[in-house]
């Protein structure tokens, strides 16, 4: 029954955080509203029979009586977990009573962020209660309120997170983090048509702009009533600072340009990323790089990433110090990664910036023939640079990751991209998340590769399988490795479970590859000798 979602709904509101006690008949009138309720009583409930029994569920809310608004809280049951399940109670009636455009995913979502926008605060409120606790208790106490607001508000959808498929993949490099991303819904064939031949709106510019709080989103974008920002100046201009909805990592946020602005790395990019972090000083925040290829999914609006999260990266260490002519203040070194990383570390974030402009400034114009390094071709720029910034301890450290996008007759996608031998487990770009060394790696991962392990269990002939075809070579390269041959059938001479434990190993080594694909300089001496003659160009 509808009222008794929307009764549990308010609970949860309640329990956590979102509704105050003293909106509670406020916030159950705008759900009855929505639904086209005249009360949040059953029709015949008093009588007694079916009705009433089946307001008794599973939680017993009401112990056998029709709850008004000003009850809700009476109960002790806890909603907390149940949020899934009281939307889709909720959809579902939707559904049946033709309130949705069509009962597809698209359509869902658009309707479930209208009801929870509906047990929102006002952004003034949240950003209020943000700058209270910063102020009065810490910057972390701050990030902390805001993210689980993010999270309760179903703007982050745990349970869609959930059902990522994440594990660690050890390496010579440290330990990779791989994700299969699943919490990114695919659209249903009706709404790519809807999309198709909606009318092209020109609001919000794009998924970054500040206009996106609170819209109703359409067809062909998101909804987000259940979304708030938070203001935040940032190097003397206007920023904003969310959550991702899709949260990699832990804590993922996105500081944006409150203008609809290109990406661009520059001496003020280093200036906003190290003020970031002396704001909170417990995230990191890094940018993508500006050019195509090398500069992850959007380039048309200036932001950054962070989190309170350290990847793989940032705790690799550094193999080779050098020194800056008149930086001597200035730790400087190459860091042990599969990509080319400079790292720069002092107490002085001036300091640091100098010399990180002085490294951009020669990395942008460098061409290096022998080591296929080429700043244009053309007339077009290939240099550029994916920078991360972090407290660490009583210092500041800077990672200047050099990039180039390169492309060739052989490698149409880029010279320094995943080379097409991987791109049966990834062909995307490599954007600042990937460099950290978190692959996000595609859902049909999922289906493909339970079907892989299937197959080489059965001894199939995947080069027959129309899906499977793409990773044969892979799997004949690496089964020798653990005394098994391709295409013999392994039902008896493996578990199931070792199976995908193998295959989970081997897609980290995949990544691993990616990276080092990506990297401008390679691990070896030869490309370590080219590396060094590029640093020395910091003290010409």
């Amino acid at each position: 029954m509808i009222q008794n979602a929307i009764r549990r709904l308010v609970r949860y509101g309640l329990q956590t955080g979102l509704v105050e006690k003293e909106d509670e008949i406020y916030t159950t009138n705008r759900l009855i509203e929505l639904f086209g309720l005249d009360s949040p009583e059953a029709q015949g409930e008093q009588a007694g029979g079916a009705a009433q029994s089946q307001t008794k569920t599973g939680d017993e809310a009401c112990h056998g009586h029709a709850c008004t608004a000003g009850e809700t809280s009476r109960t002790q049951v806890d909603e907390t977990g149940n949020l899934e399940g009281i939307l889709k109670e909720m959809l579902d009636y939707a559904a049946e009573k033709g309130m949705l455009a069509a009962d597809s995913v698209v359509y869902r979502d658009l309707f479930d962020t209208k009801i929870m926008g509906l047990l929102m605060p006002r952004p003034s409120e949240v950003i209020r209660k943000f700058y209270d606790l910063y102020k009065e208790v810490s910057p972390e106490a701050a990030t902390d309120y805001y993210y689980d607001l993010s999270r309760n508000s179903d703007y982050i959808r745990r349970y869609r997170i959930a059902r990522d498929k994440k594990w660690v993949a050890p390496t010579e490099y440290g330990d990779l983090d791989i994700t299969i991303n699943l919490s990114k819904p695919e659209k249903d064939p009706k709404a790519i048509a809807a999309a198709k031949n909606a009318p092209q709106s020109g609001y919000p510019k794009c998924l970054l702009c500040k206009e996106n709080e609170g819209y109703a989103g359409r067809v062909n974008h998101p909804a987000r009533q259940n979304h708030r920002i938070i203001p935040v100046t940032i190097n003397g201009s206007r920023w904003g600072f969310q959550y991702s909805p899709y949260v990699y990592y832990n804590e993922h946020c996105i500081v944006f340009n409150s203008e609809h602005v290109p990406m661009k790395i520059e001496h003020a990019t280093f200036c906003k990323l190290f003020d970031f972090v002396k704001q909170f000083p417990h995230y990191f925040v890094g940018s993508n790089a500006d050019l195509p290829i090398v500069g992850g999914s959007i380039l048309s609006h200036d932001h950054f990433q962070g989190g309170h999260y350290e990847f793989a990266m940032a705790k690799a260490p550094v193999e080779e110090n050098f020194r800056a002519a008149g930086f001597e203040d200035v730790e400087a070194g190459i860091v042990k990664w599969p990509m080319s990383v400079i790292r720069l570390s002092g107490t002085d974030t001036d300091r640091i910036i100098a010399l990180a402009d002085k490294i951009l400034a020669n990395w942008r114009g460098y061409t290096d023939e022998e080591a296929f390094i080429y700043a244009e071709t053309d007339g077009e720029p290939h240099n550029t640079i994916t920078p991360i910034a972090r407290k660490c301890g009583d210092k500041y450290e800077l990672d200047l990751v050099l990039r180039n996008n390169i492309t060739t007759a052989e490698h149409p996608l880029g010279v320094y991209h995943p080379h097409a031998k991987l791109h049966h487990i990834k062909k995307e770009n490599i954007g600042l998340i990937e460099v950290m060394g978190l692959a996000v790696l595609p859902a049909r991962l999922k289906d493909e590769m339970a079907a892989l392990e299937q197959a080489i269990l059965d001894g199939a002939e995947i080069r027959e399988d129309e899906v499977l075809a793409k990773h044969a070579d892979w799997v004949e390269e690496f089964l020798p490795k653990y005394g098994f041959t391709a295409g013999s059938g392994l039902e008896g001479e493996v578990t199931p479970e070792k199976l995908h434990e193998i295959i989970q190993t081997e897609i980290g080594l995949v990544f691993k590859e990616v990276l080092l694909d990506a990297g401008v300089y390679k691990c070896t001496e030869e490309c370590r000798k080219a590396f060094r003659k590029f640093v020395d160009t910091v003290n010409a």
